[in-house]
């Protein structure tokens, strides 16, 4: 059954002002449906990663009979599957019926340095059942999240490791696309002691230590995550430079020289964001700098909004925050005491802000 085959009026006569449907060109109703069904392909994503798909076409090209046998699937519903993946260029698949993965597909490759694998996780589990609660968020402007699942999402993730490792690891793979250009924007300011607000497991601040060896490091985040951080630091060797402090980062903050928010203030509504700008401030001597590293979501015409529209409409299911324009950010930051010296692009509508004291009043 074809669920939406006839795309032409419903009614004969009268006006769309009187209510009668609208007849709809051919190449809109096909682009609304793919829209209406991209759950669809989410889902067919997602189920190829959790089977391992294309780890195992990242080795070889294979049939989806080996491809069946490999991870435990009914072969006729993984070839359905595999053809899917393969029309919208995920796979490519020769005519006799050996199943190879493409560019696009190699991200989801849980092996590669920047992988989307467990990204597709959290969209396939947790995080993709908070998005069917998005209409509870546009009537009541509650996220959909904790009416979903009936908790907040950091709790639900320390509530389950699995998923958590999963979330930990889609932060860590964003940040090995991104540590390259977060260095480079920041330049000869990083330098001293960095304070990563919020770090995580310390994917970045790892990175940067790495990179400059006379740099030190402090991280602040709640226990579970600062002690993730603190594993990483004695993995990595930089246990003597970096240390990590477990708490809420609405708490006094520790004295440093540069302080980074990267992808914090996107969790927040404003009046939180501007009570984290401002406790920055508070522990920002004169001469500190405070990076925020965020999506920006463009207004100049022509320019492409379709991801931070997505992104906005991911943060408004899962916390109270949103993504911000640039205007947006400079009111925070401006209302925070600070002030908004350069914004730098890092690649994929990203952009680095670097702020300082307006005065040097502590």
């Amino acid at each position: 059954m074809n669920p939406s085959t006839n795309t032409g009026p419903a009614s004969s006569g009268g006006s769309a002002a009187h209510g009668a449907a609208v007849e709809c060109p051919g190449s809109e109703t096909d682009t609304m449906r793919s829209m209406l069904y991209g759950q669809l392909l989410s889902s067919a994503l997602y189920t190829c990663c959790e089977l391992g798909v294309v780890d195992l076409l990242g080795d070889r090209p294979r049939t989806a009979g080996e491809l069946a046998r490999a991870c435990g699937a009914h072969e006729p519903s993984l070839r359905r599957l595999l053809r899917s993946l393969a029309a919208f260029g995920v796979l490519a698949e020769s005519p006799d019926g050996i199943f190879a993965v493409t560019p696009l597909g190699a991200t989801l490759d849980s092996r590669s340095p920047a992988s989307l694998h467990s990204t597709a996780l959290l969209a396939g589990r947790a995080v993709g059942a908070a998005w069917n609660g998005i209409g509870h968020t546009v009537r009541t402007g509650e996220p959909a999240f904790p009416h979903v699942h009936g908790e907040g999402f950091f709790d639900h993730l320390d509530a389950r490791p699995e998923l958590r490792a999963a979330f930990d690891t889609s932060q860590e793979r964003d940040v090995d696309r991104e540590c390259e250009a977060i260095r480079a924007a920041l330049g000869d300011i990083l330098d001293g002691t960095v304070v990563d607000v919020g770090g995580g497991d310390g994917a970045l601040l790892a990175h940067l230590a790495d990179a400059r060896p006379g740099l030190s490091g402090v991280l602040v985040d709640l226990p579970a995550a600062a002690a993730a951080a603190e594993r990483r630091m004695r993995e990595r060797g930089l246990a003597d430079r970096c240390v990590t402090v477990p708490g809420d980062f609405f708490s006094p903050l520790p004295e440093g020289d540069v302080y980074l928010l990267r992808e914090i203030l996107h969790d927040w509504d404003d009046a939180s964001c501007l009570r984290l700008l401002r406790n920055c401030r508070r522990a920002m001597g004169p001469r500190s700098r405070l990076a925020v590293v965020e999506l920006l979501y463009g207004r100049e015409p022509g320019e492409d909004r379709t991801l931070p529209a997505l992104m906005d409409l991911y943060m408004m299911s899962l916390f109270s925050g949103g993504e911000r324009d640039t205007e947006g950010f400079h009111s925070l930051i401006t209302a925070a005491g600070l002030t908004l010296e350069a914004v730098r692009p890092l690649g994929g509508g990203k952009a680095l802000l670097l702020c300082r004291p307006a005065d040097r009043r502590s």
